[in-house]
């Protein structure tokens, strides 16, 4: 499934960052987290848990969506400058809306999240941008894929142009969870979920839920929220995420 030439997600969340005049230390502060932290993931050093990747995001003011595939143009992502690659810092505790999210960095192994494109599919299945489809039928083999820190994967199922919502295949590895510290994160949106295999641990508000095959769950995402995988097995699960400005 993979394609080489696809900038990764580090490549993309830079050049979304510089397109909206942010530097990364301002980013940082934004979201609560250390400067090398957000250099560390956009040089691809390190790779975000889900709860950073949506603090982000949101802060960014980007669909999860628009990270899959191409650049809309074409165009590769802008070339960092010194002043945005900032001395190795120490974790911090991220604030994330009202909660709070630990971030560890991932030292000098790198993660290599990846940013798969989908390989060729039938006509009118668009593969590139936030303006471009992908569907109406999506094959296996033709899904895009984000590899995401703590043992969580992302696949596209689908995208309707000018649309924000996150229709994904999420797989939770066993020990996977949705922040490198397990504390709970939050993001606007609506999230209905449904696990199709394994079991999947969900952490809402006060209360924990066990999720097993054939359950489904639905909730303000704005409400903190983890997921975490305590099983032996991998956690398989379909999720649809509304986000609020859809």
């Amino acid at each position: 499934m993979a394609s080489p030439g696809v900038p990764p997600i580090g490549a993309r969340l830079r050049a979304e960052r510089v397109r909206r005049g942010v530097s990364v230390r301002g980013l940082a502060r934004e979201i609560g987290v250390s400067a090398s932290l957000i250099s560390q993931i956009e040089t691809e050093k390190s790779s975000p848990s889900v709860s950073t990747l949506y603090a982000i995001t949101t802060a960014l003011g980007v669909p999860i969506e628009d990270l899959f595939g191409d650049r809309p143009d074409g165009s590769p992502p802008e070339e960092a400058s010194a002043a945005d690659d900032p001395v190795t810092e120490t974790p911090v505790l991220a604030a994330v809306g009202e909660s709070a999210v630990t971030v560890e960095h991932g030292g000098d192994a790198s993660m290599g999240a990846a940013l798969i494109a989908a390989l060729g599919g039938p006509a009118g299945a668009g593969v590139g941008g936030p303006d471009l489809r992908l569907g109406p039928v999506v094959r296996p083999g033709q899904r895009e894929v984000l590899t995401l820190d703590s043992g969580v994967t992302w696949e596209l199922l689908g995208r309707i142009p000018h649309k924000h919502v996150d229709f994904l295949l999420i797989t939770y590895e066993p020990g996977g969870t949705s922040s490198s510290s397990g504390l709970l994160m939050r993001h606007s949106g609506t999230e209905f979920g449904f696990v199709v295999s394994g079991e999947l641990t969900l952490t809402l508000g006060f209360e924990t839920h066990r999720l097993q095959a054939g359950d489904a769950v639905s909730f303000d995402s704005s409400n903190p929220h983890a997921y975490r995988n305590e099983s032996t097995e991998p956690a398989v699960g379909v999720w649809f995420v509304l986000e609020r400005s859809a």
